[in-house]
Formats: structure tokens, C-alpha cells, sequence
């Protein structure tokens, strides 16, 4: 017997469709029917790879009497967070509010005549355990509290709209802001402190700040932190710790530990994009470490061969759980990525074994028994290593690498248990298409394209960027996601903010190709339309026709897994306006970053890239020179630089520098060039 989820398009809905509780998607109905019943909405706000998520779909939302009451007394809803972002945006704050920390799922209580929430909570346990209550438990109080405590529930609900509308306004710093430069400093050296390296707790990626640590050594600010090692730091931890693969490349999503080293082991799409872009940023600093190299090629490998649809578009995400084999009731965590000691003495001689012993191997493992890859030093690994890790790659997979084009995902987990792998079984994969996440896979294969001129990386994100021109427009509009070839989902400002981002990125590693830029124009054109806000400066996180069911509207500024929406958009309109000469673009960049300024000031832990935009409104160059120069520059760290292809030269000049909406004296020779760009990069 399944409920009304069978039907969804979300994998993540869908896992959830034989639960005995009646869930509803979030729809008008829903909302209508929850209204007409004065039943409280319990919401439910997840994603397909998250591990508590499918703890709690197996323990309290499969449980008989918790569905019994809870389809009695509440108009259950789920939601995929990929596809409403801002509406998960909306609650995670309150969540935030309510507990003081935030995380999924996310379980919250709303009134039914005002989508107001009262309570919130992430993961419940069946039983009360952990310090928990158990969730039947949590209903039954939440249910009584609702019928009979109706002052204080509108007292309650009274204090938390105002902080969400309060939170949403963003009123004015009271206290003296800082001069550019200045706050520009107190960014960075923020985003500094925050990737230096800690003692305790989880490890994530956090690129927003290291993208700013890194940009900001150029600019030869004074500080208790050493940026360009910090930043080098970063990436080594990256491309050698447990959080990468190295048998069959990608990165998971952050380790369990500080060391880097045992991974939770999904892998998502936009933490990749992220990633690929950073490490070729550091490359092209003059930090060639091998491993970086290697890294962004091994990654580049697994998204074309595993997350890559056959028309172009990629993946959203592949699950950390995995059968160990098809008898197996559940998924285990990390099953497809670990190694058992005796599995490595039976695949391996004495002397690989030996060898592998330069990443952390032992007989009694570093997670559960069994081993997670890590490398124990950096630079080239050796011919035997390398051979070693194929072999792995061939006992994971079934087939050597040289030999697998393509690996086909599982799509759930009945197709996991049941196709006929040749090797391990794997993870499940999310197969949707999200164009923000598809757009920062597309920015990191452009950048590294330049910097590693690999034209395979260029290909790639060409298809992918092409997939979506062509199919993620409905009756004009842009949309956010697809699903099989079918369009969905109204495109959210991080959607318009990072494809814009990514076409720029694609126009600047070959700037001949004039459609990027076109393409990039016409976007930002109905991003302008549906989601600017005339009177707060910079942009809603949705449209003006598709907020209705909404109880406040937001603007993203803050940095979390993914760079935030306004960020990202600040700084594309300061390129376009370089690329355009029209300067429509740089006064919205105006009003932006004058919107979010007092955030900037007060909180610059929150927003590294606002303080990204800011340094491209500062210290924006456009360099207008010859294929040739152009093609030579591209590699290079030009963090704040555009480039022109231009044959119509001062006679005797090989190029032009401008500054903002300056230009210098051109440039009569490539060294003369070289110094303009590099002077102008730092304008102090």
C-alpha cells in the first residue's frame, strides 16, 4: 500500500511513498485541506542522500501507531529541499531560532491558517533515547499544546514571524561602517580565520571562505594569519584526506572528524563543482601540488563516468549508504568506498601492500574495522601506487578504468539489490537535474579548463550548460529542475545567480565564444524582472509569482554548503557591466552590496561571498587584448579580471588594461602588459 508520494518525481519523496503515514506534498491542496480541518501541518523537510533522513523514514515514519496518530491529528507534508530551497531556507531559520543549531531533517510545526511554525526539531528517535523524547511522545504534547494553549501558541507564533520578518529586512547597522578596503580587510581576514585548522569537530570543504582566503593574498593585507598557507593548507587536506576518493575520484561531502579522514560518504554534486574550481584556483597561484592535479582529474573521470545523463546534464548526488550485498535488508554507510584488511592482503602482493601503506592502511582500520584511504604525504605517487589503486578500482567496480566509459546509476534501491553489478554494489544515485548545482560543476570544469588546458573539462561543461539553455525554459520562464526531460520548479534566485556565473566562467576560458556572454545577458535580464526587489536592493530568493505560499521573503547573503545567491549575483553584475559597457549592471551591484553592507559589517563570518563581490566592485579589470595574449593570461590567478579578444589596438600596443571605468596607457609589450594586470589586481 503506498500514500500520494508513489506518484513524486523526487527520489527523496518516493522513499517515503510506502510509509504508513499519509503524506501529502506541499501543494494548495494540502494547505487547503489542513485549513478547512483546523489540523496543525507536521512538515518534514529532507534530502534523498541524507543519513538521518532515511534513519527516521525506517524508524518513526514507518512505525503503525505513530502513522495512526499522526494521520488523526496532524496533515503530515513532506518536502525535497532541493526542489524548495526557499522554503527550506524559511524553516531551517526558524528551526534556528527555536533550538539555537539546524540540520535535517528538519521537523516542523506550523499552524495551519498562517504557515506560522510553533516547534521544530531534527532527528526524532522512535523511542526516547539520546537525550530525546521519543516521537509519538513529541506528537501527543504538541497536539495537546495546540488545542489548549491558544494564547500562548499566538504569543509564541507573534515572536517568531517578527524575527523572520525582522531577519528578512535586514535593518541598518547603527554603528559606523568601515571604508571599503577596509571591510574588504576584516572579510578576509575572517574567512581566514574560519579554514584555519581546528582541534575538534567535523571537516567541510567551506569554499566560499577559502575561494576569499585564497583571492585575498594578492591584496597583501596585514594579519595574524598566513593566507596563502591556510589556503594551501585547505586544498592539501582536500585532495589528500579521506573526504576525497581516491580509488574512484569525486569528493564526499565532510568528515566525521577534524583529521580529515573518515568521511560521511555521499557525494554531492554542487560540494564537487566547488572543489574542482577551488584546486585549479590554487594551481594557477603557482601552487602546482601534484595531488591537486590529480584530484581534479580523478573527479572529472567520475563525473563523466557516473554522474553524467547521456544528453549532458549531471546528477544531483549519490547516497553514502550501500548494500554490502543483495540479501541485506538495509544499506550500510561507506560499504562501496571501505577495505577490510584481509580484503586488501587477498587483492594486493606483499610489496603493494607495503606500498599502500603510504596512505593510512592498518589491520584494524580507521573506520568500523575496515579502512578509509588517506594519503600520508603529498606530491607524485609512484607507479606501484598507482597500480595498486586500480586494482582497487577494478574490485570496487568489476571492470578496469581504462575499460568503464560509463557507469549507470541505481536509481533506488530496488534496482541497487537487484541489476547484476559486476563488483560492488553501489550507492544509490539522485538523478535529477538542478541547474545551481549543475552550474557550479559547470564553473569548476571551465576554470580548470583553463588551467589545466584540458578540453575535455571544456566539453563537458558545454554540454551541460547547452542541456540547460535548451530545455529549462517553460512558456518563457526558467526552471529549476528537471526530471527525465521534463522541466519543473520555477527557478530560484541561486538557479539564476550560478548559471550566470557559469556562462561567464564558460565565456572567460574561451572568450570567442560570443553565446556565452549572450546567454548570460538574456538570464540576467528575467532575473532582473521576477526576483530584484526595488526597495531592499538585491534579489529574493523566488520570483514574484511563485511566493504566495510563503510566509516572509528572503534574500540569500549567507554562505552555507553553497556560495549564497546574492554573492554570487553582485559580482556577475559587475562582470557583465565590465563585458557590456553598460552600467545599468554596476548600479544594481551598487544597490546590492549597500543592501547587505550592515550584514557585511556585523557578520562577516556569515557572507564570504558578499566580501567576493566586493572585492570585483573594488578591483574589477577588463583586459582587451589578442587571442594570443588572451590565451596566455587565461591560466593565470586573475582572480578579478575579464577578458576581450580585440584586434582594434593602439598601433604599437599588444593590449589595454582598464580599471573599473578607468583604462591605462596601452600596453607596448607583453611584460608592460603583464605588470598593468598584475598592479591593477591590487589597486589598494
Amino acid at each position: 500500500m503506498t500514500n500520494r508520494l508513489a506518484e513524486a518525481k523526487s527520489l527523496y519523496l518516493r522513499k517515503h511513498a510506502e510509509n504508513p503515514i499519509d503524506w501529502w506534498p506541499w501543494c494548495d491542496e494540502a494547505l487547503a485541506t489542513a485549513r478547512a480541518q483546523n489540523q496543525p501541518i507536521f512538515l518534514s523537510i529532507g534530502y534523498s542522500s541524507c543519513h538521518w533522513c532515511t534513519v527516521m523514514e525506517g524508524e518513526a515514519f514507518s512505525d503503525i501507531a505513530i502513522a495512526q496518530y499522526m494521520n488523526a491529528n496532524y496533515l503530515p507534508i513532506k518536502v525535497d529541499r532541493e526542489e524548495r530551497p526557499d522554503l527550506d531556507s524559511i524553516y531551517m531559520q526558524a528551526l534556528q531560532m527555536m533550538s539555537g543549531q539546524g540540520g535535517w531533517p528538519l521537523n516542523i510545526f506550523l499552524s495551519p491558517e498562517d504557515l506560522v511554525p510553533f516547534y521544530a526539531g531534527t532527528y526524532f528517535p522512535l523511542d526516547p533515547r539520546y537525550g530525546r523524547p521519543g516521537f509519538l511522545q513529541v506528537l501527543q504534547s504538541l497536539r495537546r499544546y495546540y488545542d489548549t494553549e491558544k494564547e500562548d501558541l499566538q504569543q509564541r507564533k507573534a515572536l517568531i514571524i517578527e524575527s523572520l520578518l525582522t531577519s528578512a529586512v535586514l535593518q541598518s547597522s547603527t554603528t559606523n561602517e568601515l571604508e571599503d578596503h577596509e571591510l574588504l580587510r576584516q572579510g578576509w581576514e575572517t574567512s581566514t580565520g574560519v579554514i584555519t585548522t581546528r582541534e575538534s569537530g567535523n571537516s567541510f570543504p567551506m569554499i566560499p571562505y577559502a575561494e576569499l582566503a585564497l583571492r585575498g593574498t594578492r591584496l597583501n593585507f596585514e594579519s595574524r594569519d598566513d593566507g596563502k598557507q591556510v589556503s594551501t593548507q585547505r586544498g592539501l587536506d582536500l585532495a589528500l584526506g579521506g573526504i576525497y576518493d581516491h580509488v574512484g575520484g569525486g569528493f564526499h561531502r565532510y568528515t566525521v572528524d577534524p583529521t580529515w579522514t573518515v568521511p560521511h560518504f555521499e557525494k554531492m554534486l554542487y560540494d564537487n563543482g566547488q572543489i574542482v574550481e577551488y584546486l585549479a584556483s590554487l594551481w594557477s597561484t603557482g601552487i602546482q601540488e601534484s595531488a591537486f592535479e590529480r584530484a581534479v582529474a580523478g573527479t572529472v573521470l567520475w563525473l563523466k563516468r557516473e554522474m553524467t545523463a547521456p544528453e549532458g546534464y549531471f546528477y544531483a548526488a549519490q547516497d553514502a549508504d550501500s548494500f554490502a550485498d543483495p540479501t541485506a535488508v538495509e544499506p550500510e554507510e561507506g560499504t562501496f568506498y571501505v577495505w577490510s584488511y584481509s580484503e586488501l592482503q587477498q587483492l594486493l602482493t606483499p610489496e603493494e601492500l607495503t606500498e599502500l601503506e603510504q596512505f593510512t592502511v592498518t589491520p584494524n582500520g580507521n573506520f568500523e574495522g575496515r579502512n578509509v584511504l588517506q594519503r600520508r604525504h603529498s606530491g607524485q605517487l609512484s607507479a606501484t601506487l598507482e597500480t595498486v589503486l586500480s586494482k582497487l578500482f577494478t574490485a570496487r567496480y568489476g571492470v578496469s578504468s581504462e575499460s568503464l566509459e560509463t557507469f549507470p546509476p541505481a536509481r533506488n534501491n530496488q534496482e541497487a539489490k537487484t541489476a547484476n553489478w559486476p563488483g560492488r554494489i553501489p550507492s544509490v544515485t539522485d538523478t535529477k537535474m538542478i541547474v545551481a548545482w549543475n552550474s557550479l560543476m559547470i564553473s569548476g570544469l571551465a576554470k580548470a579548463a583553463g588551467v589545466f588546458q584540458q578540453p575535455l573539462y571544456l566539453e563537458l561543461a558545454a554540454r551541460a550548460a547547452n542541456f540547460i539553455w535548451e530545455n529549462q525554459f517553460v512558456d518563457g520562464r526558467f526552471h529549476r529542475l528537471n526530471y527525465q526531460g521534463e522541466p519543473t520548479v520555477l527557478a530560484q534566485s541561486e538557479d539564476y545567480a550560478f548559471f550566470i556565473k557559469a556562462l561567464l566562467d564558460l565565456q572567460a576560458s574561451n572568450p570567442e565564444q560570443k553565446q556565452w556572454l549572450e546567454k548570460a545577458i538574456a538570464i540576467q535580464d528575467e532575473f532582473n524582472e521576477f526576483l530584484w526587489s526595488g526597495e531592499l536592493g538585491g534579489y529574493y530568493n523566488t520570483s514574484t509569482d511563485s511566493s504566495q505560499d510563503l510566509i516572509v521573503r528572503e534574500r540569500s547573503y549567507a554562505d552555507n554548503a553553497t556560495p549564497s545567491a546574492n554573492g554570487i549575483a553582485i559580482a556577475n553584475l559587475v562582470r557583465l557591466a565590465l563585458l557590456t559597457d553598460n552600467l545599468d549592471y554596476l548600479d544594481l551591484a551598487e544597490l546590492g552590496l549597500k543592501a547587505f553592507r550592515s550584514v557585511m559589517h556585523r557578520a562577516p563570518q556569515a557572507c564570504p561571498s558578499l566580501f567576493t563581490a566586493l572585492d570585483w566592485y573594488r578591483n574589477s579589470t577588463l583586459i582587451r587584448s589578442t587571442t594570443e595574449q588572451i590565451n596566455s593570461l587565461i591560466p593565470k590567478f586573475l582572480p578579478v579580471a575579464v577578458f576581450a579578444i580585440t584586434s582594434d589596438l593602439p598601433e604599437g600596443s599588444v593590449g589595454l588594461v582598464c580599471q573599473g571605468l578607468k583604462c591605462l596607457a596601452p600596453a607596448e609589450s607583453v611584460e608592460h602588459l603583464l605588470q598593468q594586470v598584475q598592479q591593477s589586481q591590487n589597486r589598494g
